[in-house]
C-alpha cells in the first residue's frame, strides 16, 4: 500500500498513517515497545526457552551478532592439498604463501585464497605441435619460424625440443608474470637460439646434444629466476636436430665425406704410430751396434798396441832370438794350409829329396771312400729299373 503524503492522508489501512497515526495528525514515531515485543517473539521462535522481557531480547540481540561473527571467522579455515600451495590475498594484494595442510586467513572480503597445483608437470613444445596439442584426430606439424636456427658455423639447423616445467613458487607465478606459458616459451626459444648460435652444426647434430640440453636448461632457469617467475625447469628434451629437409641429402654426403677423411687420418696416424717407433728402435739398435763395434775396434787396437809394445820390449832385450821366433811364427801361419816341398841344398846330387805326399794320399783316399756309396746307390737303382 503506497504512502501518499499529498493531502495529508494515508491511502488505505483504515485511514491511519504508516506508524498507526490518524490522518491529519502528522507522522507518529514508531512504538519501541511494540517493536521490542515483536522482536522478542521472533527470537523466541528462533531460540525456544529464551528469557522473556526486555532483558531476554537484549541477550538475543547480543548473541546473534556473536554467532554471525563466529560463523564468519570459521569460514576463514581452508585446506591446501599436498599438490597445491595457498596464495593469500588481502584486498587483492599478495601477502603470503601457505604450505599444504589446514590454514586460516581473514575471511572474505578482507582476504581470499588461491590454491594452484604446483606438482603438475607442464609441457611446452617449440618447433612443432604434437597431436595432443593440436587436438584429437590431427597429426603433428612443424612450425618453421620456431624450429629453424642458425649455428655457430653459419649453417641452418632444424630443431624440435620440449621443455618440461612446474610451479616452484605459486605467489611469484601468479603475480610476477602476466602469461606464464608464453613467457616460458619465449625464454626457451631465445636461449636455445643463443646456444645453437655458438655450436657448429656437426657437433649439434652428433655428440653435443647432451651438452645443449644441459646448457639450455640452466640458462632458461637462470632467466626465469631473474624474472621472479616462480617456475622450476625440470627437463629440456631435444626431439630432432637435423639440417633442413631441402639440403639434408647434401648434408649427409658431406658427413660421409668427413667420416671418410677422419677414417683416412686415423689410418695414417695408426701407420705412423706403427712405423715411427719401429724406425726409432732400428736407429737405436744401429747406433748401439756402432758403439759396440767402435768399442771392440778400439779395444782390439789397444790390445794389439799393448802386444806390440810387449813384443818390442822383448825384442829390445834379445833381438836375434825374437827375430827368429817372429819369423818362424809368421812362416807357420803362412804355410799352414799349403802343400810344401822341402829342398835340402846340403844334400848330394840335385838337391831334390824325393818324398811321399802322405797328406795328398790321405785326401784322395777320403774322397774315394765318400764316392763309393753314391756309386753303389746308382747301381742299385739301375738294377731296379731292369
Amino acid at each position: 500500500m503506497p504512502w501518499n503524503n499529498q493531502g495529508g492522508g494515508w491511502q488505505g489501512g483504515g485511514g491511519q498513517g504508516p506508524w498507526g497515526g490518524r490522518p491529519g495528525g502528522g507522522q507518529q514515531p514508531p512504538d519501541l515497545e511494540e517493536l521490542l515485543r515483536r522482536s522478542q517473539e521472533k527470537v523466541k521462535k528462533i531460540f525456544p526457552g529464551g528469557g522473556g522481557g526486555i532483558g531476554g531480547n537484549r541477550r538475543a540481540l547480543i548473541a546473534i551478532p556473536l554467532i554471525l561473527i563466529a560463523v564468519w571467522l570459521a569460514s576463514g579455515f581452508y585446506r591446501v592439498q599436498p599438490d597445491e600451495q595457498g596464495v593469500v590475498l588481502r584486498f587483492g594484494q599478495w601477502i603470503k604463501t601457505t604450505q599444504p595442510g589446514l590454514n586460516w586467513h581473514i575471511p572474505s572480503p578482507v582476504e581470499t585464497v588461491f590454491t594452484p597445483k604446483v606438482t603438475r608437470s607442464n609441457r611446452v613444445e617449440i618447433g612443432f605441435r604434437s597431436a595432443s596439442e593440436i587436438g584429437s584426430g590431427a597429426s603433428s606439424r612443424e612450425v618453421g619460424n620456431e624450429s629453424l636456427m642458425l649455428t655457430g658455423d653459419e649453417n641452418i639447423v632444424d630443431i624440435n625440443f620440449v621443455l618440461l616445467w612446474m610451479i616452484k613458487d605459486a605467489g611469484q607465478f601468479l603475480f610476477n608474470i602476466r602469461d606464464p606459458e608464453a613467457t616460458v616459451k619465449a625464454v626457451a626459444e631465445s636461449s636455445m637460439r643463443e646456444i645453437i648460435g655458438k655450436t657448429p652444426i656437426a657437433e649439434a647434430t652428433t655428440e653435443a646434444r647432451g651438452a645443449i640440453e644441459l646448457g639450455a636448461r640452466e640458462q632458461i632457469q637462470q632467466i626465469l629466476d631473474d624474472y621472479g617467475a616462480g617456475i622450476l625447469v625440470t627437463q629440456v628434451q631435444l626431439q630432432k636436430v637435423d639440417p633442413p629437409s631441402e639440403v639434408i641429402d647434401a648434408f649427409r654426403d658431406v658427413q660421409r665425406a668427413q667420416a671418410d677423411r677422419e677414417r683416412a687420418q686415423n689410418e695414417a696416424e695408426a701407420f705412423a704410430n706403427d712405423i715411427l717407433p719401429r724406425a726409432r728402435g732400428e736407429a737405436e739398435r744401429i747406433s748401439q751396434e756402432a758403439q759396440a763395434y767402435r768399442q771392440e775396434v778400439v779395444a782390439r787396437a789397444d790390445g794389439d798396441a799393448q802386444r806390440f809394445i810387449s813384443v818390442y820390449n822383448e825384442y829390445a832385450k834379445a833381438r836375434d832370438v825374437t827375430t827368429k821366433r817372429i819369423y818362424l811364427e809368421t812362416m807357420e801361419e803362412v804355410l799352414r794350409g799349403m802343400n810344401k816341398v822341402v829342398i835340402d841344398q846340403s844334400a848330394n846330387g840335385s838337391g831334390v829329396v824325393p818324398y811321399l805326399p802322405l797328406p795328398e794320399l790321405e785326401r784322395r783316399a777320403r774322397e774315394r771312400s765318400t764316392d763309393k756309396p753314391a756309386a753303389g746307390d746308382g747301381a742299385e737303382s739301375v738294377g731296379e729299373q731292369r
